[in-house]
């Protein structure tokens, strides 16, 4: 299983390998509870490369559209698949809503591609200088101010600075940082250029007595409603959601 994110167009596609198996599943479960928690719109699904001859994961798949449409901030979950082919064919004729179902990607990404507004999102490409750290807290204070979220300015701006400064010490290369809201949600994603994701080392401090750098993440971890990390083409997203 393979996944990557795109924080410009708030789309994850995900690619998967492999026998259908109720193990695989719960896997695959895993990714897409990080993918509703996060800063995604939709997700495409690649599933021409599932074993599956006889179609028997179509109550799966359809179980986790409905999870996805149905949630606090709905999420398009579409399939890439033969027509032809045995979950194909189930999941064309099922009942009631339909899941959207394209012969390839590339349609799949043309389907999606206008499903955030460009009211709703605000980005910036900045360099790795510490003065671009205070470039993302500024973004942050456009953004709350566009869209009446004066209430999340504090935390989402702590949050800004800390992947932001990740960015400019860790990855050392160029970084786009976005901003969008979607429902009550503010979510704020950092993509740069370095492969490795981030984990969080829980034993660093991250309450009042810590200094004001060298937080990072368990101060994210602390704040954010979610927060994680994800693939990207060129590097990675680290993302957080604010509610």
């Amino acid at each position: 299983m393979a996944f990557t994110a795109d924080a410009t167009s708030a789309v994850v596609e995900m690619t998967l390998h492999g026998g259908w198996s109720p193990h695989f599943g719960d896997q695959i479960s895993a990714c897409l509870r990080l993918c509703l928690a996060g800063p995604s719109v939709s997700v495409i699904i690649d599933l021409h490369h599932l074993d599956d001859p006889s179609g028997l994961s179509m109550p799966f798949w359809m179980a986790a559209w409905d999870r996805a449409r149905l949630a606090a901030s709905p999420v398009d979950l579409v399939f890439c698949l033969s027509g032809t082919s045995a979950l194909g064919r189930r999941l064309r004729v099922a009942e009631g809503p339909r899941s959207q179902l394209f012969a390839g990607v590339a349609q799949a990404r043309l389907a999606v591609a206008t499903l955030v507004s460009p009211r709703d999102r605000l980005q910036a490409r900045l360099a790795p200088r510490p003065e671009c750290v205070r470039a993302a807290r500024d973004l942050v204070k456009q953004a709350c101010r566009a869209w009446d979220l004066s209430h999340l300015l504090l935390d989402t701006s702590l949050i800004a600075s800390e992947l932001a400064s990740n960015a400019v010490e860790h990855a050392r290369t160029d970084f786009v940082v976005t901003l969008f809201r979607q429902g009550g949600r503010l979510h704020v994603a950092v993509h740069d250029g370095a492969a490795g994701l981030p984990r969080l080392h829980r034993s660093a401090p991250a309450g009042p007595t810590a200094s004001p750098r060298g937080r990072g993440l368990p101060l994210v971890h602390a704040i954010a409603a979610a927060w994680g990390a994800m693939p990207a083409r060129g590097g990675k997203v680290v993302w957080a959601t604010l509610t």
